[in-house]
């Protein structure tokens, strides 16, 4: 199962209701499809806050996290992926 967790301007990825033009990938979509097969998708708190993003924007499913929740995910992980 994948756990996502977004930290610092990635966080603005899990905000609903994009508008992308065609041709270019759907970062809603590939969201979508992490959580439609039981992973979770979590955003720094501390990151949406500096951003502006509110609970109510975000994707259906995703969550405010924090780094306790980072480190509970790695640990539970068979692998992480850091980019």
């Amino acid at each position: 199962m994948a756990h996502l967790i977004f930290p610092a301007d990635a966080a603005t990825a899990a905000k609903g209701g994009q508008s992308v033009p065609a041709g270019f990938y759907n970062v809603e979509h590939m969201i979508g499809r992490v959580m439609s097969s039981g992973g979770k998708v979590l955003l720094c708190r501390t990151c949406m806050s500096a951003r502006g993003l509110l609970d109510d924007e975000l994707i259906a499913g995703a969550a405010r996290g924090s780094m306790d929740d980072l480190g509970k995910a790695s640990l539970l992980a068979d692998k992480v992926i850091v980019f």
